[in-house]
């Protein structure tokens, strides 16, 4: 390097000279890895690793896995091992990750479109009995997760899923994630268009395809026609959103770049309308658009949403249809502002056929072997053969004859499982926290439950739709930035200066066409001892001081930081 003409050569700072990587973009021809990630990567495509799964692993034990086919590769078929019983949370990022794993693992069925049949849900069932000691959550992408799963007993759950259509591949990894859609897909009397179809082309062309097996990170997409905006697609790298154009009548809205985690971005419209029969085609694109330029350098910024924001829409929709469609896309509407707050299809509502579905509340998504089992049960006894799961950890039972939905509706009340929830109920959602999570500080599922609990207690007049939603590390699963009430979990102290669990307070989140990530009140942080009567006491100043109509969310970006302490 020259020296600095302003100064004596001997005052120049030497430094290393190397060449510029860039971000690791395999279009501009970055093809060396630049982290593990993307080394092992390389070295075996991801689904490689079922043979190995199959034909060593599961014969010889959990200590003959290959370590980066452990912590790496076996994500490709929804494979993570759990946390070990008894590590509390200050020690997650202190811990090495043979420290922090378990023999044991957590196992993803994905579950695209959250749709079920009452024999696939019943199988779900019974595998959780015999092989996850009960465990089986669902998740907030339409997924039921097991616990407790032993590599040995690996290829026969793969064997009695893949019998009933169902699938593990690429439930987790670098890789295209499940594809949430409507819940009430075909079957809504409101629905603008039904993208059954699409998600199916999508399964059949790119899961499990070679070609798309290898992203700078996972990829998130949502495909819905309800007016409802049911799929929360304004968190998705992709999503496509039932509109009504002017001139070609229903199709899609096209959004990208929507993520969240510790870098929330909500997705941005291209402002292109696509047709049913081309969402498979612009999916393939987009996705493409990502392998080829998406950030491998930086595991941090190697989400769509950060090449998104780099580009821009104009840019990116350029892209698209330059390199990837050869054709223009057709400029379309946004869609239109939802009639109603809830999202979720909990209650009973009428089909376009007459019949009636009718969605219940689990208490945060947790549910075990045993309750799904009743679940399908009760369908079939009540002449349905089809359930689904939706994003907000709720579940709906298909095509119930009038005559039969009060039965219904009694029998799932027996389980626990109401049509007719509280707000609380309805609205409180949690990831799986440190029970079983190897990034989380604190507990959730207990801690959300037991919240329910003591909301419908203290304040059982509450009748507004709010969502609170608790997370036990700041990855956002529990999607705590679009909350009314996000709760991140973090060490906090007591009045005792002790150390113990705790959440920061995320404050007005929303999803909807006024979606925005809220506000944080400064060194606003709760223990969760003092967690049911923080959220009493704000609930009740809203109900205090709300306008009328007035949502949570609006109330909490004009209230002052004292009404929110």
């Amino acid at each position: 390097m020259a020296a600095n003409p302003q100064k004596p050569a001997a005052a120049t700072p030497r430094r290393k000279v190397s060449r510029h990587r860039g971000e690791g973009q395999w279009a501009a021809g970055h093809f060396t890895p630049l982290n593990g990630n993307e080394q092992f990567k390389k070295d075996d495509d991801g689904l490689n690793v079922r043979t190995r799964i199959e034909t060593i692993y599961s014969k010889r034990g959990f200590d003959s896995i290959d370590p980066n086919d452990l912590r790496g590769r076996m994500r490709w078929w929804g494979l993570y091992t759990q946390r070990k019983p008894g590590i509390d949370g200050g020690k997650t990022a202190i811990l090495e990750p043979e420290e922090l794993d378990d023999e044991y693992f957590m196992l993803r069925v994905r579950i695209d479109g959250g749709r079920l049949t009452t024999r696939q849900l019943r199988v779900i069932g019974e595998i959780s009995q015999e092989f996850a000691r009960g465990t089986a959550d669902i998740t907030d992408r339409q997924n039921v997760q097991y616990h407790w799963i032993r590599i040995e007993d690996v290829p026969e759950i793969w064997n009695r899923l893949e019998a009933v259509g169902l699938s593990t591949t690429e439930a987790c990894g670098d890789t295209p994630r499940v594809v949430l859609g409507s819940p009430v897909a075909g079957i809504a009397a409101d629905e603008i268009i039904d993208g059954t179809p699409a998600i199916e082309a999508i399964q059949r062309r790119i899961i499990g395809n070679k070609d798309f097996s290898n992203l700078p990170r996972k990829f998130k997409s949502a495909i819905s026609g309800s007016p409802l905006l049911d799929v929360a697609h304004e968190i998705n790298d992709i999503a496509f959103v039932g509109v009504n154009h002017p001139e070609h009548g229903p199709g899609f809205d096209l959004w990208v770049g929507g993520g969240l985690s510790t870098n929330p971005k909500i997705g941005v419209r291209l402002g292109a309308w696509v047709p049913l029969d081309e969402v498979p085609d612009v999916y393939e694109g987009v996705i493409s658009i990502f392998r080829d330029y998406g950030y491998r350098r930086l595991r941090t910024r190697a989400r769509l949403k950060f090449l998104v924001a780099d580009w821009g829409a104009e840019k990116f929709r350029q892209v698209l249809e330059d390199e990837y469609l050869r054709r223009k896309l057709v400029d379309g509407p946004a869609p239109a502002q939802p009639v109603e707050r809830w999202r979720d299809h909990v209650g009973v509502h009428r089909q376009k056929d007459g019949r009636f579905y009718v969605g219940f509340a689990p208490r945060v998504g947790r549910v075990d072997g045993a309750t799904l089992t009743k679940i399908a049960e009760l369908a079939e006894a009540h002449g349905s053969g089809r359930v689904r799961t939706t994003v907000e950890q709720k579940m709906i039972v298909l095509d119930v004859e009038e005559a039969r939905v009060q039965s219904l509706v009694e029998a799932l009340e027996a389980l626990d499982l109401t049509a007719k929830p509280s707000p609380f109920r309805r609205g409180t959602m949690a990831c799986t926290g440190i029970e079983y999570c190897k990034l989380a500080i604190v507990e959730t599922k207990a801690r959300g439950a037991s919240l329910i609990d003591e909301l419908e207690r203290r304040i059982p007049d509450f009748d507004e739709p709010i969502t609170i939603n608790l997370n036990g590390c700041p990855n956002a699963c529990a999607r705590i930035q679009v909350a009314d009430i996000g709760l991140k979990g973090q060490l906090v102290l007591d009045d005792d200066g002790n150390q113990v669990e705790g959440y920061q307070v995320h404050l007005g989140g929303a999803l909807g066409l006024e979606a925005g990530f809220g506000r944080k009140v400064r060194g606003l942080k709760v223990t969760s001892e003092e967690l049911p009567d923080y959220v009493e006491r704000v609930l009740k100043r809203f109900q205090e001081e709300r306008e009328d109509g007035e949502r949570f969310a609006t109330w909490a970006a004009r209230a002052s930081e004292e009404a929110l302490s």
